[in-house]
């Protein structure tokens, strides 16, 4: 049974920079593509980031402040995020998915706010 808990969410000015972990727990965490998504009060979840074998995507609104990484040795994925503004408030959800398999995080609050 796979699961995902992230950590590093928090309240931080516009402008400002927070770095998001996902811990994987459970078996062949390097076969799993893994991706961040948000989700904000009245709007739809929607994608973020994502890293897999063939690369990082990331959404028009974050690239060039937002970086997706993952570590394999630790079963870990990150989102540095930087420069950030209001409108990346939301609660951000860790991803991960293969063919077959898809599990989610609980999810970590994300606020900027002066």
């Amino acid at each position: 049974q796979v699961q995902l808990v992230e950590s590093g969410g928090g309240l931080v000015q516009p402008g400002g920079s927070l770095r998001l972990s996902c811990v994987f727990s459970g078996s062949g965490f390097s076969r799993y593509a893994m991706g961040w998504y948000r989700g904000a009060p009245g709007k739809q979840r929607e994608l973020v980031a994502t890293i897999t074998s063939g690369g990082r995507t990331y959404a028009d609104s974050v690239k060039g402040r937002f970086t997706i990484s993952r570590d394999n040795a630790k079963n870990t994925v990150h989102l540095q995020m930087n420069s950030l503004k209001p409108e990346d408030t939301a609660v951000y959800y860790c991803n991960g998915y293969t063919t077959i398999r898809n599990y989610w995080g609980q999810g970590t609050q994300v606020t900027v706010s002066s």
